[in-house]
């Protein structure tokens, strides 16, 4: 399980490594320093993923609250990628397009 110690202290290495917390949450070092949170998940038999933000703007409090957000819709049967990206279109056309 993770803490901000183990965050704080996650270095970048010549290669992009994940620093795993639970649940399917996950930390991404990339090799140029940022640090990236992840949901991996399977949807329909598929592994997906999908990102929750990037540390320090997310927090690790932050990151767990989307996860379990994520996992509510995978419960009900939604796969939580393709929900943003439908409330992404919706934000975009304002609510209501029909004229």
């Amino acid at each position: 399980m993770l803490n901000h110690t183990k965050i704080r202290n996650a270095k970048p290495g010549e290669r992009d490594y994940k620093v795993t917390d639970f649940d399917g949450l996950y930390l991404l070092v990339r090799h140029s320093g940022s640090k990236l949170w992840r949901f991996a998940y399977r949807f329909d038999g598929k592994q997906k993923q999908v990102a929750l933000g990037a540390y320090p703007q997310a927090t690790l409090a932050g990151a767990r609250e989307r996860r379990d957000v994520a996992r509510k819709l995978l419960a009900n049967g939604k796969d939580p990628s393709l929900e943003r990206r439908l409330a992404k279109i919706v934000r975009a056309a304002g609510g209501n397009s029909f004229r």
